[in-house]
C-alpha cells in the first residue's frame, strides 16, 4: 500500500487518502484494499479516497456465524459513521464488493450520494450459478487455493500475466493467504446473491455507472445492462477487450471513465448505454 493502514474500533482496516468528495472502494472476493492502488495514484490529487478490508479479508475481522448481506453493508456503515464522514458518500464496488454496494446504497439511502458498480454479478443463468457454487464446494473442501489458477485465467488477459507475472504471483498469494472461513462464507454469498434486492433496486435514483469488461465471463455484459435496466438512473459502460480485473490491469483507463462520471454535473445525468467496441 502506497500509505499506512489503519483500524477501526471494530477492527476494520482501511487506507484514507486525498483530499475533496469521498470515494470508498469495495474489493472483490478474496482481494483486499490494496487492490485499489491504481486508483489511489490517479485520483487521490481529486476526492478524499477509502478502501478497505472486507469482513473475513485482509486485516479485518471474520464476518459473524451465518453472515447475510446486510453484515457487510453494516460493516461499510460503521466505518462512515466512525469517520465522521457526514456528506453522502461516492461508493464504488468491484465484483463482491458491487453487491455490498447495492445492499449500502438500499439499506442507509442517506449515505450515499453516487455509486459506481464494476465488473459485478446480476441474474446469473442457472449454469453460471451452479460454476460458482461448485466453485465453492472446492473452496469448502480444499480451502482458498482450490481454484485460483483457473480464477487467474479467467480475471486476467494472457498479455498482463506474461508482462506482470510479479503482480499476478502477489493476486494468486493474497487469495490462497485468505481466512478459510471467512473466504468460503463471502464466496456463498456471492454465489447465491447475485439478485440481492432486485425488485427494490426501482427505489434507487442515485446516479449510478455500471461498468464491465467485453471479454468478462464471471461479470458479463449482459449482467451490466441487465443490472442498469432495473436502476432508474443509470449509465452503462462496456470496455472493449477488457476482462475480470480492469481496475488493475487498465487503471488509466478505469480512471477516466470515474472522472467522466463524478466530476458531471447531476443534472447532466440521465440513463443512457455506452458500448465501446461493441
Amino acid at each position: 500500500m502506497p500509505m499506512e493502514s489503519m483500524k477501526l474500533v471494530d477492527g476494520t482496516s482501511y487506507f484514507s487518502c486525498g483530499d475533496g468528495d469521498t470515494v470508498i472502494f469495495i474489493h472483490g472476493v478474496g482481494l483486499d484494499k490494496s487492490m485499489w492502488g491504481g486508483q489511489i495514484a490517479g485520483l487521490k490529487q481529486h476526492f478524499h479516497l477509502i478502501g478497505y478490508d472486507m469482513l473475513g479479508h485482509g486485516d479485518s475481522p471474520e464476518p459473524p456465524d451465518a453472515a447475510c448481506i446486510e453484515d457487510y453493508a453494516d460493516q461499510l456503515e460503521r466505518l462512515i459513521s466512525t469517520l465522521a464522514l457526514n456528506k453522502p458518500v461516492t461508493v464504488v464496488g468491484f465484483s463482491m464488493g458491487g453487491l455490498v454496494a447495492r445492499a449500502f446504497a438500499l439499506k442507509y439511502p442517506h449515505r450515499i450520494d453516487r455509486m459506481v458498480i464494476l465488473n459485478s454479478v446480476f441474474d446469473r443463468t442457472e449454469q453460471q450459478r451452479n460454476n460458482v457454487l461448485s466453485r465453492c464446494d472446492e473452496v469448502k473442501a480444499k480451502g482458498p487455493g482450490a481454484n485460483v489458477e483457473a480464477a487467474i485465467e479467467r480475471w486476467f488477459s494472457k498479455e498482463y500475466r506474461g508482462a506482470s507475472p510479479a503482480q499476478v504471483a502477489a493476486f494468486k498469494k493474497r487469495i490462497i493467504t485468505n481466512s478459510p472461513t471467512g473466504y468460503l462464507q463471502t464466496y456463498q454469498l456471492f454465489g447465491q446473491h447475485d439478485n440481492y434486492g432486485r425488485e427494490r433496486l426501482k427505489s434507487l435514483h442515485i446516479p449510478v455507472l455500471v461498468a464491465t469488461g467485453e471479454q468478462d465471463v464471471g461479470s458479463t455484459p449482459r449482467m451490466a445492462k441487465m443490472l442498469a435496466s432495473y436502476l432508474p438512473n443509470a449509465d452503462v459502460v462496456i470496455l472493449d477487450g477488457q476482462r475480470h480485473m480492469m481496475p488493475v490491469e487498465s487503471p488509466q483507463m478505469i480512471n477516466d471513465m470515474l472522472m467522466s462520471f463524478l466530476t458531471r454535473q447531476r443534472e447532466q445525468v440521465t440513463l443512457q448505454e455506452v458500448v465501446h467496441g461493441a
